[in-house]
């Protein structure tokens, strides 16, 4: 499942064409529940693609620099070793 909130979002379609209206104070939130699928790649020279698919093949893609990534990772194995969810 995709949930997405778009905040002071406005846009204006005219004859096919999608345009900003209003001023650039938008913000979105996106969250993809239910994941099927995972998986991490090279995107360009310096970054990580992370790619997150459902069943209903919704997907997000993020991408992160590795310090970031190693951070993840970090907090991952600290939940193996504290958290009830992978016991």
């Amino acid at each position: 499942m995709l949930a997405l909130t778009l905040e002071e979002f406005m846009v204006e379609l005219n004859e096919g064409s999608i345009k900003n209206v209003g001023p650039t104070n938008k913000s979105a939130t996106v969250k993809l529940f239910d994941v099927e699928s995972a998986e991490a790649r090279e995107f360009g020279d310096k970054r990580v693609k992370l790619v997150f698919e459902d069943d209903d093949g919704n997907e997000l893609q993020v991408s992160l620099f590795p310090e970031h990534v190693r951070a993840l990772v970090d907090d991952v194995e600290a939940l193996e070793e504290e958290s009830p969810v992978f016991e």
